[in-house]
């Protein structure tokens, strides 16, 4: 699925979006971070990330945030998403 999310400095962008309700964050891969020059803050209190085989993540800890606007077929919504690595997708929508 594909989203419109906008950055806090208001720029639009079109990113690849994959809905996973077992993650308890929204994510952003940090290449599309980087790439797109999106800013973002540290977290008050960084905390450890598992994969789904509760093994450590090799990112080992979230440490960094951003807050999103996303846009889904007219359904707007901002979302602290938590930045980290993920592979062959921009983002994982979970439940926050």
């Amino acid at each position: 699925m594909h989203l419109i999310i906008r950055t806090k400095d208001r720029r639009k962008l079109k990113v690849k979006a994959l809905i996973n309700s077992g993650y308890t964050n929204t994510t952003i891969t940090r290449k599309t971070v980087e790439e797109k020059g999106i800013p973002t803050k540290s977290l008050p209190k960084p905390f450890d990330v598992y994969n789904s085989d509760r093994s450590k993540n090799r990112e080992k800890t979230i440490k960094e945030f951003i807050l999103l606007e996303i846009n889904s077929n007219e359904h707007i919504e901002q979302i602290d998403t938590v930045v980290s690595e993920i592979k062959e997708i921009d983002l994982f929508l979970g439940h926050d």
